[in-house]
């Protein structure tokens, strides 16, 4: 029989060591089980403060990504497109996971966009202004043809919003050192327009006039309970959401 060599078994030794350090450190508590169970649907008004859902839009509106990725990372998504009395359309996009962990974490626009033949340029950090407070927020500009769409979004990840590859993986990490699993959601929102100031500043109205319609329990899922505590004001509650 042959004998192991010391060197042999001390890689041995390292990969169990290694695989056990693995198991051991792998989060297995979901924060999605923490919150009650909700629809995105029910919290997500049809209408509100000047903005009404177009039930037949001519709009066709990006997919959060393919649906195969889509059904396996994400537990509910919502894909609606809004029209005021202006006559300016904004598509918006929502997608949940209450699983974060490395190979189900959500998948940011950006990537989405080029995967279905977009051109994505101009991608910056920004800060949406909500009432007197600010949401760290991510705008980008994408290009299909004569399709102009320029795209304002952010992604929760547990209670931390975070813009960018990096402060993603980094939420992820912290929580998973603690033993959680950080659930995760995409709110994104775009519009047609060859204008990218004036689509951003309609985008910016939007999320206003969104926040300010839904319950605190909504703006939770949303933003996450850090961000709560900035808006000041906005104490809505479950019964009072608006329709109109």
């Amino acid at each position: 029989m042959i004998k192991p060599s010391p060197r042999s078994l001390a890689l041995l030794v390292l990969m169990l060591l290694a695989f056990g350090l693995a198991s051991f450190l792998r989060p297995t508590h979901k924060m999605s089980a923490e919150s009650p169970a909700f629809d995105l649907q029910a919290i997500i008004p049809a209408s509100f403060n000047g903005w009404k859902e177009e039930l037949q839009p001519s709009i066709l509106v990006v997919d959060t990504t393919q649906k195969e990725i889509l059904d396996k990372i994400y537990d509910q998504s919502l894909s609606r497109t809004y029209v005021n009395s202006d006559g300016y359309h904004i598509m918006l996009a929502i997608a949940y996971g209450g699983d974060q962990q490395r190979d189900l974490q959500i998948h940011r626009p950006e990537v989405c966009y080029l995967a279905q033949g977009f051109s994505v340029s101009g991608i910056e950090k920004v800060r949406l202004r909500l009432n007197g407070s600010e949401i760290p927020a991510m705008r980008l500009a994408t290009r299909l043809g004569v399709r102009m769409e320029p795209v304002t979004y952010w992604v929760r990840i547990g209670d931390k919003i975070v813009r960018g590859n990096i402060e993603q993986g980094l939420a992820r990490t912290a929580y998973g050192l603690r033993g959680r699993v950080a659930d995760g959601l995409l709110f994104r929102v775009s519009s047609i327009d060859q204008n990218q100031s004036v689509a951003f500043a309609y985008q910016e109205k939007f999320v206003n006039a969104l926040l300010e319609a839904i319950a605190l329990s909504g703006r939770k899922i949303l933003l996450g309970e850090q961000k709560l505590d900035s808006l000041k004001g906005h104490d809505r509650s479950d019964t009072q959401l608006s329709t109109g």
